[in-house]
């Protein structure tokens, strides 16, 4: 008797030895380095920041910890441009070291980062909101994953309802001119000229634009609304602009143009905006738990943030939650090229504030997008509210593959309908 309890003492000892050795093997590992790029300059600054607060809150809620290894959170800063974002990722995987990147936020920097990645294989880049449908739709990067949808996914419903609904035949449109609007631009226009729209006219202009005034004169009398696909700055002075200018036109809206960073922008009088349609991966009044959940810890953790959280912050808040989801699946392990921590990417399913997430063959986000007004809440500030939910729309926008392929890369002139 005296032999077996030496022995199970023995396999006790052992087996404690060995619970040790795994939790020290975990310390050794040390923390994981993420970086966590966004537009901190420039006319979307205040688009980057609420992004910012996205990924800060998803950091804060899982204790800085995933897969039980600490979280080393190290930001990049960009102003929009392709360079930019690319010289700020260059700093965060060459020189700082990160295993994962989280970001960017504007389309044409989403572009470039994912040409980048496909030089460091070594790392795994996460979307942050960049929404150029390109950056996976055609020439992805294996090691680019984008959780959040894109600007045309974003758009889903949109076009039908601006015509069928809201009676609007004839539109121009006003857009920023680089690939994110392009993309918008695509996913409003489609259904709108499907159901029998024309699109007159085309006005772009450079992210920074600060004078409309050619452009609000150039808009023909004979339309009956106008489509908006600006963001930050470029939205506020277009709508400052048109309101001094006495428009009249209605509004549809592009999902930067009325979202949180346009709407609560502070001292504000736009009533004019108030019934503009629009569409996006949120909607301020969704009633769903898991929304409102998601806006109380927003505005607890970030006070001195928007009333209700922007499409950055929750883009940025979904892609970072996914990369934590996958670090405990695989345990914080990012061996043999990161391969275990890739698949849990792939194969991940998870719930957000806005709905089941999942992923499409090439690493795109298939989700729900709300179709929305703005309204004028409760406490007199402006937010969206939910008119019908899309549910799972994928990067096709729920169209034949191949017949949405045929549409061609997205630009200037395609699509037309006149």
């Amino acid at each position: 008797m005296k032999s077996i309890g030496k022995s199970l003492a023995l396999v006790g000892a052992v087996a404690a030895l060995s619970l040790a050795a795994g939790t020290a093997g975990a310390q050794d590992k040390g923390p994981i380095k993420i970086g966590a790029l966004a537009t901190l300059e420039g006319a979307f600054t205040v688009l980057g920041e609420d992004g910012m607060r996205g990924v800060k809150l998803a950091m804060e809620q899982a204790g800085y910890e995933a897969g039980g290894r600490k979280i080393e959170l190290i930001t990049g800063s960009s102003d929009a441009s392709p360079d930019s974002a690319v010289r700020a990722a260059r700093k965060l995987v060459e020189n700082d070291g990160v295993e994962i990147l989280i970001g960017p936020l504007s389309g044409s920097e989403g572009l470039a980062v994912k040409d980048y990645a496909k030089t460091q294989p070594g790392v795994t880049f996460v979307n942050g909101t960049s929404a150029a449908q390109d950056t996976t739709l055609r020439d992805p990067a294996e090691n680019f994953y984008r959780f959040s949808t894109d600007g045309a996914q974003w758009m889903a419903g949109l076009g039908e309802y601006a015509f069928n609904e809201k009676g609007y035949k004839r539109v121009v449109v006003i857009a920023e001119d680089y690939s994110f609007p392009y993309t918008q631009v695509l996913g409003f226009m489609v259904p709108f000229c499907e159901a029998g729209g024309k699109v007159v006219d085309k006005f772009w202009v450079p992210i920074g634009n600060k004078d409309y005034s050619s452009i609000i004169a150039a808009i023909p009398p004979d339309i009956d609304a106008i489509y908006v696909a600006l963001g930050g700055a470029d939205a506020i002075n277009f709508l400052t602009q048109y309101e001094q200018a006495g428009g009249e036109a209605p509004l549809i809206g592009g999902s930067i143009t009325v979202d949180q960073t346009v709407l609560g922008a502070k001292g504000r009088q736009r009533s004019f905006i108030i019934g503009t349609p629009s569409a996006g991966p949120i909607a301020d009044t969704w009633d769903d738990p898991k929304w409102t959940e998601f806006v109380a810890a927003y505005k607890k953790q970030f006070p001195d943030g928007f009333p209700s959280p922007s499409l950055f912050a929750h883009g940025y808040y979904v892609n970072t939650k996914a990369v934590l989801a996958a670090l405990d699946e695989v345990n914080g392990d990012l061996s043999d090229g990161q391969k275990k921590f890739r698949a849990a990417l792939s194969n991940l399913e998870m719930q957000t504030p806005t709905g089941m997430v999942k992923l499409d063959q090439n690493r795109q986000a298939v989700a729900d997008i709300f179709l929305t007004e703005v309204v004028e809440g409760p406490e007199g500030n402006l937010v969206n509210k939910v008119v019908k939910v899309i549910p799972q729309v994928d990067q096709a926008m729920n169209m034949d593959r191949k017949a949405f392929l045929d549409l061609g890369p997205v630009g200037r002139d395609n699509p037309e309908c006149k």
